[in-house]
């Protein structure tokens, strides 16, 4: 079974031209991650490799910026090695990683803070901001004063 499909990938009139593009892609991102300063390499990747050109995908304008600026010498880094490269083309393409929400944690106020902002609130006239501290102290964690020290039970 394995050299039937083995066979297959291979012939030409099977899937022989994709399976040689992919160890061409293959052989290019070792190319790459080579030529490629390290920064610069981890930002982006190969993408394609079309009529001698190497396309090239990074994470950002910033590093796509940067890696058009090295197309040149990308191009004769891959041809130094072998491969007919007529030029680089750069293209932003962000990768999908999703990252992890953020969760907000909440910070106590110290026992001082409160006090200030409590007595703030009470000289203030009817406002939006003395809504917006009265708000404020009335969902705020108050930290125990670490001066006090424990509290007697």
């Amino acid at each position: 079974m394995h050299n039937l499909l083995e066979n297959y990938l291979e012939a030409a009139d099977g899937a022989g031209s994709v399976l040689a593009h992919a160890r061409l892609l293959i052989n290019l991102t070792r190319l790459y991650e080579g030529i490629a300063p390290t920064h610069l390499g981890q930002a982006s990747s190969v993408a394609n490799f079309k009529s001698g050109i190497v396309v090239i995908h990074a994470v950002n304008g910033a590093v796509a910026s940067k890696l058009r600026q090295m197309a040149p010498t990308l191009a004769d880094g891959f041809a130094k090695n072998g491969v007919e490269c007529t030029g680089v083309q750069v293209k932003v393409q962000a990768r999908d990683e999703h990252l992890p929400a953020r969760t907000s944690t909440q910070k106590p106020l110290s026992m001082r803070s409160s006090e200030e902002l409590r007595g703030l609130s009470g000289s203030l006239p009817a406002s939006p901001l003395r809504s917006a501290l009265e708000n404020l102290l009335a969902r705020a964690v108050i930290a125990p004063d670490p001066a006090v020290g424990p509290r007697p039970e």
